[in-house]
């Protein structure tokens, strides 16, 4: 098949472009022709939280990526659209994350669909996003028109889609691992290249910092956990503020808890990911709410146990006591089951992380894909 990617990619960074280059790879590996449209421009400035959009790292020299769609420029979505609809691809699959891109992705999509030829596929991370903003309902039932079926990475996505009466194909199929960032090193070597102490239980937050990740909760436990173990631990921060610090830099001298921290705070290369993972004793991630996230099959590819709490798809993902610990949303329970995790050891985990694993193959994302279009 002559397959489109639509979404980011290089010379953007950051999750959604990973797993676009990623899945590209996964279509060409079964004998696919593969390219990606990516964003010349995907935010304006006042849309985006962090310091940059770009990455730093290298091209990839395997992946054809146009670097073509301007989200706010509607003759660029004209042209783009009639650009694909002349190529007649097969199929399209398309990334869905944020109403904002509901006007300019819809707009493309209807364009070549007049070329009655072409089947899309949406890859719904969100339909209904973490912080809604006017017109959030309107650019997403703009979007939706013109797409042919629907894959959702959890079950919540799918309930969500649901509610805007959608009568398409939809499958859940759970997120693939994140297998690009390079393969297991020992935690030893790992702490070195990171200047990280090597007697401590570290557990690791990893990833933008937003306020439903609930950082704050986590800030809160650690406090809770100093007075509840003398066992020595430290709490790693690994990712880029995508809001405005200073509360958080607060709540640390309020609680007194700077020496139990190690504060990374920005943007995570590629390059460097299998460090923070492979350094980390376990992975925390103390959500308020959540769909799916892409932190957890990384902690599967780097054989971490997790600590997640009881919201959206994470603890499906997560089975409790197997793979990890699910505890309540709230700051004592996080602390709890941090306390349980460094007293019992991680070892036990490391079997079912192996066997779990083997369930979010890219093989099984392609073959669910083109399965939407043939059925």
């Amino acid at each position: 098949m002559n397959i489109i990617i639509i979404g980011p990619a290089h010379p953007l960074r950051g999750g959604l472009a990973s797993y676009n280059e990623r899945l590209a790879r996964a279509f060409k590996d079964k004998g696919n022709t593969v390219s990606i449209y990516t964003f010349s421009l995907q935010y304006p400035g006042f849309l985006f939280p962090g310091t940059t959009q770009y990455s730093t790292e290298p091209a990839p020299t395997d992946i054809n990526i146009h670097v073509r769609i301007n989200s706010v420029n509607p003759f660029n979505w004209l042209q783009t659209g009639l650009d694909i609809k002349k190529q007649k691809p097969d199929l399209i699959v398309v990334r869905y994350w944020l109403p904002f891109m509901g006007p300019c992705l819809g707009t493309i999509l209807r364009l070549v669909k007049k070329n009655k030829h072409t089947k899309i596929v949406c890859i719904a991370d969100n339909i209904i996003p973490h912080e809604k903003r006017p017109g959030d309902t309107l650019f997403t039932k703009y979007f939706l028109k013109p797409i042919d079926a629907f894959i959702t990475m959890s079950e919540k996505v799918l309930k969500d889609l649901s509610l805007f009466k959608n009568t398409k194909p939809a499958q859940y199929v759970p997120h693939p691992l994140y297998d690009n960032f390079g393969e297991i090193i020992e935690q030893q070597v790992a702490r070195e290249k990171l200047a990280l102490p090597q007697d401590y239980f570290i557990f690791l937050f990893f990833g933008f910092i937003r306020k439903y990740k609930g950082l704050d909760w986590l800030f809160e436990a650690t406090h809770m956990l100093r007075q509840q173990t003398n066992k020595p631990f430290k709490v790693l921060i690994a990712g880029e503020y995508y809001e405005d610090k200073a509360d958080y830099e607060q709540q640390i001298k309020d609680l007194k808890i700077e020496s139990s921290l190690i504060l990374r705070t920005d943007f995570i290369a590629d390059s460097e990911v299998k460090y923070y993972l492979c350094a980390a004793d376990a992975v925390v991630q103390p959500y308020k709410n959540a769909t799916q996230s892409g932190v957890t099959p990384l902690a599967y590819h780097f054989d971490k146990p997790m600590i997640v709490t009881r919201v959206g798809a994470l603890a499906d993902m997560v089975p409790d006591g197997k793979v990890g610990l699910v505890c309540e949303p709230d700051p004592s329970s996080i602390a709890k089951t941090m306390k349980e995790m460094m007293e019992s050891g991680t070892e036990k985990f490391i079997p079912g992380l192996k066997e779990e694993k083997v369930k979010y193959s890219w093989e099984r994302m392609c073959e669910e894909i083109i399965n939407q279009v043939k059925s």
